[in-house]
């Protein structure tokens, strides 16, 4: 059920191969949870390259809303009170923290917004990038704890103070989907080493200013004639 909360509808087999389990085992349980509501199962939309072979044909299989319900809650439920205990004892401050670092060392070869941008859609974000007046926006469409980050702010906060870290420059958080908002944005202002990373024409150099020489401030002689 993670992998298709994660990943989203596959087959017995790529599931058994993710799994490291039989095909033949991994659809038993499959089918048994589509018989329980947690997934949906439509046929897998054929492959011109590949010749279909006899037995019934791949099903694709998802999550249902029962099934999606039931996943989030259990993860949020676990995480919510994983995140309390550590406000009670508190570590907290910590915890955010360490995620905070744990996202610069992942990002660490991170230059620009829109290179961010595409490792942070490979880590389930969906971001996407806007050039706006003054600045760049980074547009996270998902927020995979945005849930527990609307009872704990920290997480937020640790993810924006590792966003500008990564940038080399001061971001702002403009919208949470934890506050409500449709996706969480972050102002990335022009930064200083973009105009830095310009080349600047040399400086002038000054004019000298050296004593003439006796003859010069002399006024010329007039040539004798033969």
């Amino acid at each position: 059920m993670k992998l298709l909360l994660d990943e989203g509808p596959a087959t017995a087999a790529s599931l058994a191969e993710r799994l490291q389990l039989t095909t033949a085992g991994v659809r038993r349980h499959l089918d048994a949870m589509v018989v329980d509501g947690l997934l949906n199962a439509r046929s897998a939309p054929a492959e011109p390259w590949r010749s279909r072979g006899r037995g019934r044909p791949a099903r694709l299989y998802a999550l249902s809303e029962t099934g999606h319900a039931r996943a989030q809650h259990a993860y949020d439920q676990l995480a919510a009170d994983a995140l309390r205990f550590l406000a009670e004892h508190g570590s907290l401050e910590e915890f955010a923290r360490t995620r905070g670092d744990a996202l610069r060392g992942r990002y660490a070869t991170v230059r620009t917004p829109q290179d961010l941008a595409l490792a942070m859609t490979e880590d389930g974000y969906a971001a996407t990038v806007h050039d706006v007046a003054g600045g760049t926006q980074i547009c996270q469409h998902h927020c995979p704890v945005a849930s527990v980050a609307a009872e704990f702010p920290q997480l937020c906060e640790a993810e924006t103070e590792a966003i500008g870290v990564v940038l080399g420059t001061h971001v702002q958080r403009l919208a949470t989907i934890a506050h409500g908002d449709g996706v969480c944005t972050t102002h990335v202002p022009h930064s200083t080493q973009d105009a830095a990373a310009v080349p600047k024409p040399a400086a002038e150099s000054a004019p000298s200013f050296e004593a003439p020489s006796p003859e010069a401030q002399s006024p010329t002689a007039p040539r004798k004639g033969k």
